[in-house]
């Protein structure tokens, strides 16, 4: 082989290579847009059942500390 003919062979060897990684990077990139995309949609899923989750302990705090609760309490102890 000639020293052109074996430059050209190395540089498309080089540009091939270069060209499969490039493609793997994608790949990955479009992966990982997709797994934040579903982890997204998760957190935003556990966010409003832990608001709903307050709500219900807010409620039965209020019943708890309503002093007819304790009334009633105390008169079915007697």
């Amino acid at each position: 082989m000639s020293g052109t003919t074996m430059v050209v062979v190395i540089v498309s060897v080089v540009f091939g290579v270069l060209y499969k990684m490039y493609n793997k990077h994608l790949e990955f990139k479009a992966k990982t847009i997709a797994h934040n995309h579903d982890a997204d949609g998760k957190s935003d899923g556990l966010s409003k059942e832990i608001q709903a989750l307050t709500e219900r302990v807010q409620v039965l705090e209020t019943i708890v500390t309503d002093e007819g609760y304790q009334v009633k309490k105390d008169i079915d102890q007697l």
